[in-house]
């Protein structure tokens, strides 16, 4: 009988070990859940939506423009946001007349950048319409419910060591489960 006991708790460690072998790695270098906390990305995301954040694609490929990920606030990196990728590193960008226009080595004059995932009428406001040069390891976020966002038109550009990941895909609520990728924009 306490040989029966002692074989189940030996069995019952293995299966343990095994499992937190196998689990911590895919947690902490692979995939992370997200919680989503605010109105910033409406109508997109909602509050008390649940994420998973795709933590190794942006080691072996740069972001793309229109890609949602999650990062560390820059004014306090204990917290993280969710918003959507705008600009990317080496582009300029302005905020003019209620649209967001990017300036790169493909479009030199600017391109108004059409965004589909926004509400109809949706506009974009800025505290300035000056031109933001991005640096070569920067990142213009917005949030997709653009009055009650607090994004890079408030914090500025973000670092790409900030970045912890992209959303992959809404696993809650089950009626909003969707597999997430970058919008087509020029």
């Amino acid at each position: 009988m306490l040989r029966n006991f002692f074989s189940f708790i030996f069995e019952l460690i293995k299966i343990v070990v095994i499992s937190l072998v196998i689990i911590i790695p895919i947690r902490y270098f692979l995939i992370q859940p997200f919680y989503v906390k605010g109105a910033s990305m409406e109508p997109n995301f909602f509050d008390h939506e649940y994420l998973i954040i795709d933590e190794i694609t942006y080691r072996f490929e740069e972001p793309k423009r229109g890609d949602i990920v999650v990062f560390r606030y820059p004014r306090n990196p204990q917290e993280y946001f969710i918003k959507r990728l705008i600009g990317l590193p080496g582009e300029t960008i302005q905020i003019k007349d209620g649209s967001v226009i990017i300036y790169n080595e493909a479009n030199p004059e600017g391109m108004m950048i059409a965004e589909e995932y926004l509400e109809p009428g949706t506009k974009t406001y800025g505290l300035t319409e000056n031109k933001i040069e991005l640096n070569g390891n920067e990142y213009y976020v917005l949030g997709d419910n653009r009055n009650s966002s607090k994004d890079s038109r408030s914090f500025g550009p973000v670092n790409e060591s900030f970045i912890t990941g992209r959303v992959l895909f809404r696993g809650w609520p089950f009626n909003r489960i969707k597999v997430f990728e970058a919008p087509e924009y020029f």
